[in-house]
């Protein structure tokens, strides 16, 4: 690509971009691809918006405001941790006019700024005061849902997704290549300061995790990433956990399900957690009027 691209024709190629990169993505993650895929000139890429007010690109300029268009439209959602996630709606097709999402984006800045819409949700909602009983009952509900109908590859997107809002870097899956059981790789940074390359394997497991497992995992690893991490819906035995910490060996860092389930309440990953008001009656406040 010789010319500067419009903000309206880098819509598909974020589309396609997060597509690409499994459904979610970082803001630079976001720009890498696209770059790759549109074969943007590094000319083009080194261009700044306003070098007076920041070091960012007027390429990476225009893709916010393609992403904040077709976030507006519909297509797009982005969480407080900077990932932009392709919608249900921009799964079901397969790319958007432009022109279209300019004039329905700008019709819609027209109305009341303070209009509130309906949104759909079929989150599993819980409360911060829940009695055990339910506390049990949600994450029963999404063991089940996690294991039975959640497909491998969209459990393998969901890790992805995890990582990437606990702060990991360049998440990919590699799971189709049949990579020794590897599953995916990525980088963890720590304080901004240190990092890790780490390997990962996510399995849907309704049981245990053996020690074999790990040793398996561990065998696919050696030399290739200073860390591993194994995520189940499951449990890991007592030995899968030894073996996990064992003294010369690489370590594998583990997340069963519970872990995981706690996991997806604090990122607010399909989980929601509701804040419930609580009102009471001081009587003694009353009869002493």
């Amino acid at each position: 690509m010789k010319e500067m691209p419009t903000f309206d024709s880098l819509m598909n190629p974020l589309l396609k971009a997060l597509s690409q990169l499994g459904g979610s993505g970082s803001i630079d993650e976001i720009y890498e691809k696209v770059s790759e895929l549109e074969e943007i000139d590094e000319e083009i890429l080194s261009v700044p918006h306003n070098p007076e007010k920041s070091n960012q690109t007027e390429v990476a300029y225009r893709l916010a405001w393609a992403r904040t268009y077709l976030r507006k439209y519909g297509f797009l959602e982005n969480s407080s941790r900077g990932i932009w996630t392709l919608t249900q709606k921009a799964k079901d097709e397969t790319g958007v006019t432009p022109s279209k999402v300019l004039k329905y984006v700008r019709d819609l800045d027209k109305k009341e700024p303070n209009q509130k819409k309906k949104k759909e949700n079929n989150s599993i909602e819980l409360t911060d005061n829940e009695a055990p009983e339910e506390a049990k009952v949600w994450r029963e509900e999404l063991h089940h849902l996690l294991t039975q109908e959640v497909s491998p590859d969209a459990f393998e997107r969901l890790t992805q997704r995890l990582l990437r809002e606990s702060g990991f870097v360049q998440v990919e899956v590699t799971g189709k290549t049949g990579d020794g059981g590897i599953d995916g790789k990525g980088i963890a940074r720590i304080n901004g300061l240190m990092s890790f390359h780490v390997i990962f394997q996510c399995k849907k497991y309704q049981g245990s995790v053996s020690a074999g497992a790990i040793r398996d995992f561990r065998g696919a690893m050696v030399g290739r990433a200073d860390k591993g991490l194994f995520i189940t819906t499951g449990t890991f035995t007592p030995a899968a956990i030894k073996e996990a910490t064992r003294d010369g060996a690489p370590p594998v860092d583990l997340v069963d399900g519970e872990s995981l389930a706690e996991k997806l309440k604090e990122l607010n990953l399909g989980v929601k957690t509701e804040m419930v008001e609580r009102v009471s009656l001081d009587k003694q406040w009353f009869l002493n009027l």
